[in-house]
């Protein structure tokens, strides 16, 4: 419901989407080795320049999905800083005890986090599912049978969501209850999950028989419908975390925050 509504195509929805899974996993392990502070405040300057400017969704979209960002931020580098160890104090308040040594901890943490949300963010706001299975399949040799299994594993997604609302509006007019303690939940449970369960078991029967059908088991070549190539704006995604990257790097050598 969030993401239900018209998005401005960028440059960043034309880079071809293994090229930028490839390359953001890269970053993702160059933020996850890193311990240098003022690096990883650049770089996190760098992805939001990227994820505001780039991305192509409305602002106020953008800031709702930074409100999980910031939570993670402060749960993962508050918990770091105030039950972590050191030698030089700065409060100790009961359990509470800050140091020098497990504030930076804490920083480093929460930083790393709030990169790899954004990194996230980047991929999962710019790039649609079926581009990529069929990138995959395509520049990566990504097996037919397990690319287009994921996909109808999306699309399954909004049709169970619809098949759970069907049933609890059936249940809801029926005057189920189900009862109070362990045993109506149990009842809840059983009345939602064996018909739901069924009707998941049939679908993907036919599906299975489905792809059988269109010889997707086969190793032959196929041919397909989108054709995932490479573009300028792969030349400029590459080039823009290149420069983004070192000058991180750069500015943080040289003119250090902390």
């Amino acid at each position: 419901m969030l993401l239900n509504h018209s998005v401005r195509e960028t440059w960043l929805h034309r880079v071809n989407p293994s090229f930028k899974l490839l390359l953001l996993l890269m970053l993702f392990l160059v933020v996850l080795f890193t311990d240098r502070i003022n690096f990883l405040l650049n770089l996190t300057a760098v992805s939001l320049l990227l994820y505001v400017l780039a991305t192509g969704h409305p602002p106020r979209t953008l800031l709702l999905l930074l409100l999980p960002v910031l939570l993670l931020l402060i749960s993962s580098s508050t918990s770091m800083m105030f039950f972590g160890k050191g030698e030089t104090t700065w409060v100790r308040w009961g359990l509470v005890h800050i140091t020098r040594e497990s504030f930076f901890r804490g920083l480093l943490v929460g930083l790393k986090s709030v990169n790899f949300a954004l990194l996230g963010l980047l991929l999962l706001l710019t790039t649609q599912p079926v581009r990529l299975f069929y990138s995959l399949m395509q520049q990566c040799r990504l097996p037919a049978k397990y690319a287009y299994s994921f996909m109808a594993a999306i699309r399954l997604l909004p049709m169970m969501r619809e098949e759970f609302q069907i049933r609890r509006d059936a249940l809801k007019v029926r005057g189920f209850q189900g009862g109070r303690g362990p045993g109506g939940v149990f009842r809840r449970l059983r009345a939602y999950a064996i018909p739901l369960l069924a009707q998941s078991i049939r679908r993907a029967q036919r599906i299975a028989v489905a792809m059988e059908a269109k010889r997707f088991t086969s190793g032959g070549s196929r041919t397909y419908y989108y054709v995932a190539g490479f573009s300028a704006a792969d030349a400029g995604f590459l080039l823009f975390w290149t420069a983004g990257t070192a000058a991180a790097y750069w500015l943080g050598s040289r003119h250090p925050y902390i």
